[in-house]
């Protein structure tokens, strides 16, 4: 078996160059070794909102869109990642999955603009066809993340929203580490108890990370039968909000299980635009959730 050399300070020269234990010499005259966190990105943004998940099939992605959306209904200069690298929805879920990125000055990338509010940047526009797997490792993604960020030409934001994969792997960890005034994070969740385990893992990484938890947002909460007017609990009920009450995070609503919402993703139009208004109990309970939701980063 190989042996690994650890690091002497009795016998240490404080040649650094070519030495085995030059990542894990606290010698303060090794140069070579990582030294803390990275810098934050250099983004002009006031509000950056991070949307996770504990599991995939939520409905992340459906509340990120809709919240990006609502923002920028509201006057806020928005952007909105996509950080879901291995499977990006927001561009067909706003009706750009055609869009290409663009370039110039061969580093500066212009985000593609949704309304004059609203501008979206994700792996879906740099991909060959929309079938074309990322198939990646860590260091690829978080180099990409350091792009989103760095090298788009966002302007000036008022809120940031990004989109992340399920889990709490390198892609939250990236983001978390590189972007500027987080304001904190809203997890997804649905109400059956699988959900919520997952879910609750969510919190507690946010925890960790000494971020925020904006609070908890139930989907698919209850269905109404659009026919008869019975309302069947598919997925449970209840499960977010009691989630939140047991971790000591904000609730900010729950949104029903709609086949509308569904339609809308397909069509590329999000919910929160198509009934604006209307006393549709889904529109008002996401609108209600966006009201909550920035209540809880002004205050």
């Amino acid at each position: 078996m190989a042996q690994t050399s650890e690091p002497n300070k009795d016998t240490c020269t404080g040649n650094c160059a070519g030495c085995p234990s030059t990542t894990k010499c606290e010698d303060p005259r090794n140069v070579s070794a990582p030294k803390g966190l990275p810098p934050k990105a250099d983004i002009s943004v006031k509000h950056v909102v991070l949307v996770l998940s504990g599991k995939g099939g939520v409905g992340k992605s459906t509340v990120s869109a809709n919240l990006a959306y609502s923002l920028a209904n509201r006057g806020y200069s928005t952007g909105l990642i996509d950080l879901d690298i291995h499977g990006p929805d927001i561009p067909k879920m706003l009706g750009v999955e055609d869009a290409r990125l663009q370039s110039y000055d061969g580093k500066v990338i212009e985000p593609v603009r949704v309304t004059g509010n609203l501008a979206i940047v994700s792996m879906a526009f740099l991909l060959p066809e929309r079938n074309t797997p990322v198939i990646w490792r860590g260091p690829m993604k978080m180099t990409v993340i350091k792009q989103f960020l760095e090298d788009v030409n966002w302007g000036d934001l008022d809120y940031l929203v990004v989109d992340l994969p399920p889990g709490t792997g390198d892609e939250a960890l990236t983001i978390a580490q590189l972007a500027p005034n987080i304001a904190g994070a809203v997890i997804v969740t649905t109400p059956q108890e699988v959900a919520i385990l997952d879910s609750s893992k969510a919190v507690e990484f946010v925890k960790k990370l000494e971020l925020p938890v904006l609070g908890i947002v139930e989907n698919m909460s209850g269905f109404v039968c659009p026919h008869c007017g019975e309302e069947i609990d598919i997925f449970g009920k209840g499960g977010g909000e009691k989630e939140a009450g047991e971790l000591g995070v904000p609730f900010l609503g729950a949104i029903p299980l709609d086949p509308e919402m569904r339609k809308a993703a397909d069509e590329g139009r999000p919910f929160i635009i198509r009934r604006a208004g209307g006393e549709d109990p889904t529109w008002k309970s996401i609108d209600a959730i966006m009201e909550a939701l920035v209540k809880q980063i002004e205050e």
